[in-house]
């Protein structure tokens, strides 16, 4: 729908407008009272022409031949929301192959390359304003990586940048053309919207991304018009506020019993806890109340065999939210109902639990002494009544997991919102980045500055 772009992101003076990324082209979306579709249709336009060109082989690498792979290096809100885009939405047996490289541990660039070709890798680097450290050094070690094998001009022809310094990328080589802008009205952690995930359209195809886009605007379009006790995103953003303030539930899992979207909880760790992991209000004073709870999970049924011993009985009780797929036409037959049927059971055991007396009957049923069943019935009781909130969708498409990630990111807002802190700022990320670049001259030169103890202790056991 509409917005009128008025600047909620008060300490970066910022409007918050990534709903406008999946907008219809005809949508009224202004920005301090500019209107911005005729853009984002624009970009999104070079977006199409250039995943279309490089998929049909019309774009094609220095020597001719048709890209094969992608290389994506990007961090954070530049990485997450792409990876798990990928992984959600691949193909089986993709005609593009598509590389994340985000840390700057040389291990991850050289594990993820090592069997790259560089003559088909399409290079694409993610960075607002192109200064990101860990980014730009990857950058750096992939134009190298191009140049060694195709010389300079030709590793030129193998790059791309999502970014808005026109000036930076030129000086990094990649051509005008070839850079892809957003706007300072999008947040890095709600981001995958934008040209940030150029690479996955490219590899799944436009029609994919687009689909994805599609579910965003309807799940944008139901928080508008549904009333409060109909509309997702507040049902589950009262749920969650009501564990976290009600009952000081600190923690929360989400289990999406889904290969493909195993890292979703990676994704909601910065969707949530950068955005609403505040102590402080936009007036400067102390928040009232608990704010982000710490978000962890992985995969179904996986985790039943790590963690799941301590959320049945463990002392403190940890909220849950599982995802489940009703139908999944993908792999053999017969493992989707294995899957289903273990989620629904999980749901279950939290909430209704085993009583001593049943954990009792059985062991006397098979004969245990009274002795051994005194120490073993408590061991084998579930207290229950673990809260779990289960999303379903029908099946996994572009448009269902637009509608998913959306939702996700109006109930991070309505917590905000409840808890009275701006969820689209960051300044907890600044100190260390400051810190960092004071102590890496001291790592290279040997000249330690001013630390506490323990850090002048580490820096002289660490250094290189």
């Amino acid at each position: 729908g509409g917005g009128g772009g008025e600047p909620i992101n008060g300490s970066e003076g910022r409007a918050v407008l990534h709903t406008a990324l999946r907008a219809a082209k005809d949508a009224d979306v202004k920005a301090a009272g500019v209107a911005v579709m005729a853009e984002v249709e624009a970009v999104r336009a070079r977006m199409k022409a250039f995943a279309d060109a490089v998929r049909s082989g019309e774009i094609r690498g220095a020597t001719g031949k048709p890209f094969k792979a992608i290389l994506h290096i990007g961090i954070g809100g530049s990485d997450l929301g792409p990876r798990l885009l990928w992984d959600a939405l691949r193909p089986i047996k993709p005609g593009i192959d598509l590389r994340f490289v985000a840390n700057v541990d040389g291990a991850e660039f050289a594990l993820t390359t090592a069997d790259l070709d560089p003559e088909q890798t399409l290079v694409i680097v993610v960075s607002k304003t192109f200064t990101t450290q860990e980014t730009l050094t990857n950058a750096t070690a992939a134009r190298a990586w191009l140049a060694a094998a195709l010389g300079e001009a030709g590793a030129n022809a193998h790059l791309a940048a999502i970014s808005t310094a026109l000036d930076k990328t030129a000086a990094f080589g990649v051509a005008d053309e070839r850079v892809f802008g957003f706007w300072d009205w999008v947040g890095g952690r709600y981001s995958l919207w934008s040209s940030v995930s150029l690479s996955v359209a490219v590899a799944c195809g436009w029609e994919v991304f687009e689909g994805f886009l599609q579910g965003a605007a309807a799940m944008d379009a139901h928080f508008a018009a549904a009333p409060l006790e109909k509309n997702a995103a507040v049902l589950i953003a009262l749920a969650q506020v009501f564990n976290r303030n009600g009952l000081d539930r600190r923690a929360r899992s989400v289990v999406p019993y889904s290969h493909r979207l195993r890292r979703l909880a990676s994704f909601l760790q910065q969707l949530e806890m950068e955005s609403n992991g505040k102590s402080v209000g936009p007036d400067g004073k102390p928040v009232k109340r608990g704010t982000a709870a710490v978000v962890f999970g992985d995969e179904g049924t996986n985790v039943q065999h790590a963690y799941f011993q301590c959320m049945h009985q463990g002392t403190d009780i940890t909220p849950l939210e599982f995802i489940a797929l009703a139908k999944s036409d993908e792999g053999p037959a017969g493992m989707h109902e294995k899957l289903l049927s273990n989620v629904l059971a999980q749901a279950e055991a939290l909430m209704v639990g085993r009583t001593t007396e049943d954990v009792r009957a059985e062991l006397v049923a098979k004969g245990v002494s009274a002795d051994e069943i005194g120490a073993l019935a408590p061991q084998r009781t579930f207290a229950g009544n673990r809260p779990s909130t289960m999303v379903v969708l029908d099946r996994l498409t572009p448009q269902t997991f637009g509608a998913l990630i959306a939702l996700y990111e109006h109930k991070t807002f309505v917590e905000g919102v409840i808890w009275g802190i701006n969820s689209f700022d960051q300044w907890g990320v600044e100190l260390g980045k400051v810190m960092a670049g004071r102590i890496l001259p001291e790592l290279e030169s040997g000249a330690v500055g001013q630390h506490d103890p323990s850090t002048t202790a580490l820096i002289a056991r660490l250094k290189v």
